[in-house]
């Protein structure tokens, strides 16, 4: 057990060879932005949904999960949980300013809406953030995979870079598309391998996994402090401390997000034929991730219970906290599976990362080009130049990808991601909150919006300044008594509504047509 022999590295060289050659398929079609960036708009809702699905379960989703459940409980679920309401709202306000003026880009509806200015903006941010959240998958995928294969960490790194980028750079998004819908089974197979295996091995099977994980509380909405033992959060809204009520609005704020103005969900959508697959690649999508994320929260409850049964040293340092949470499954792959099968594993956890880094390299090449190439400095090219341009973005991501992984790897990592991640919060401050305002009112112009979102970004600069101790100790204490940082987004997103709303009765109103771009004021005209 533990050794990736033969079989396995066939797998995995297998997978590589699949999704190459898919995007070498798909890239003799891909002649016009149009079919580079949203296929045409020509594929069924079911499609898109299983693509909408698989980038959305990231690697992340494959290790966090289960290490959460394993250490604690299913807190981190509560979240999920919230994603059918904001679909809900999705579905029914959100798709029909994305879909009547067919665009390709989210941050096109805020011109038209507040102004080039904010475009920009929201466009820049996005595309920093991406480029980040990117480099991070890949750094995390490849320790993931060398923790199990025992390669090199910057041979991980490069090698699912490299081919990652080939078939998206190649055969853009209908390559990344039907790649994402390859890889939604396969880490659907690799997780039901991994729960398989700890059944077979419990004396008691099924029942004896319930039975011992009920019995010791793994099934709460738990949380671990400083003592060691779990204490169940409490029920209700607070802003000091974690509650039930306050997670179910983090998620709701959470997934509003995904589908209002994450350019990946969006661009996923305007892919599909018409309104009503669009709304059915939402509703497809939820119906698979809220039940995926489940089953990653009830793996980590078995591998719980498995070490229960049969203690290990390693692992109870994990449960303990000498030892991260989140080596708990690779340790399990690489200890307990039977040779032949970890080639699955590393396949499916690979699929994992690579549906959501090549949905995210499409997705900054459609931004870069739609919003700030083609609309401010290349305006009169030929559809060739775009498509070329096209590629080249995608190419450079890529490139960014891998160095900044590496970049990771090399550095102190953790200092390096909680740095990026405070910075990628304070520069996306407020876009929830912005979108919101456009869609729900008539009130905001430019003006108005711009200082929501400078207020935004301070704030959010304010809160992350002291989470990373960067403010006088008295200030971060009575800080930390008052508001829970876990709750900066919700925050931050409300101060961008207010203060964009309150402002615009205020300023002298411009006369501009807002005709489909509020839910005031549509035409009623039919979908496509």
């Amino acid at each position: 057990m533990g050794q990736f022999g033969f079989i396995d590295l066939t797998v995995v060289a297998v997978y590589f060879a699949a999704m190459s050659l898919m995007g070498w398929h798909f890239g003799r079609r891909a002649k016009t932005t149009e079919h580079y960036f949203v296929g045409g708009r020509s594929f069924p809702g079911w499609l898109v949904g299983v693509s909408l699905f698989g980038a959305t379960i990231s690697s992340i989703t494959f290790v966090a999960y289960p290490a959460d459940a394993f250490k604690t409980g299913y807190l981190r679920y509560v979240i999920c949980i919230t994603l059918p309401f904001a679909v809900l709202i999705a579905s029914r306000f959100f798709v029909p300013f994305f879909r009547r003026g067919k665009i390709t880009s989210v941050f096109e509806y805020l011109e038209g809406r507040f102004g080039p200015r904010t475009r920009v903006y929201a466009a820049c941010v996005f595309i920093i953030s991406q480029c980040f959240r990117i480099s991070l998958i890949q750094f995390l995928v490849a320790l993931l995979v060398n923790r199990i294969t025992g390669w090199d960490v910057s041979v991980c790194i490069l090698i699912g870079g490299v081919v990652t980028a080939y078939y998206t750079v190649v055969g853009g998004i209908e390559a990344v598309i039907w790649t994402d819908f390859v890889q939604s089974v396969i880490l659907t197979i690799g997780g039901l391998l991994i729960l398989a295996v700890i059944l077979y091995r419990l004396p008691g099977g099924l029942g004896q996994m319930l039975s011992v994980a009920w019995t010791d509380g793994k099934f709460l909405l738990n949380e671990r402090i400083s003592d060691g033992t779990l204490k169940p959060i409490p029920w209700g809204f607070a802003l000091s401390h974690k509650t039930v009520g306050m997670l179910l609005i983090v998620g709701l704020f959470q997934w509003l997000g995904e589908y209002s103005s994450n350019q990946e969900n969006i661009q996923k959508y305007c892919t599909a034929r018409s309104a009503k697959d669009a709304r059915q690649a939402i509703w497809l999508s939820c119906l698979f991730c809220v039940p995926t994320w489940g089953y990653f929260m009830f793996l980590g409850t078995g591998l719980y219970v498995f070490y229960r049964v049969f203690p290990d040293p390693a692992a109870a340092e994990m449960l303990a906290g000498t030892r991260k949470a989140e080596e708990i499954l690779p340790y399990f792959v690489t200890t307990q599976l039977p040779p032949g099968t970890g080639g699955i594993v590393v396949a499916a956890v690979l699929a994992a990362a690579m549906s959501s880094m090549s949905s995210a390299m499409n997705s900054i090449s459609a931004v870069a080009i739609t919003d700030l190439y083609k609309r401010h400095m290349a305006t009169d090219r030929d559809e060739q130049h775009y498509v070329t341009a096209a590629k080249t973005v995608t190419l450079a991501s890529s490139v960014i990808m891998v160095g900044g992984a590496y970049i990771l790897f090399k550095a102190d990592t953790m200092t390096l991601q909680d740095l990026w991640t405070e910075f990628q919060s304070i520069i996306a401050g407020g876009l929830v909150g912005l979108y919101l305002l456009g869609f729900f009112t008539k009130r905001g112009d430019g003006r108005a919006v711009g200082v929501g979102i400078a207020f935004a970004v301070l704030f959010s600069l304010f809160i992350s300044a002291s989470g990373l101790g960067w403010l006088p100790s008295g200030v971060t204490a009575r800080l930390n008594a008052s508001f829970d940082s876990y709750y900066t987004g919700i925050a931050g997103n409300l101060v961008m509504f207010a203060l964009g709303y309150v402002l615009a009765l205020f300023l002298p109103r411009r006369d501009r047509t807002l005709k489909n771009l509020t839910v005031w004021t549509q035409d009623g005209a039919p979908l496509d």
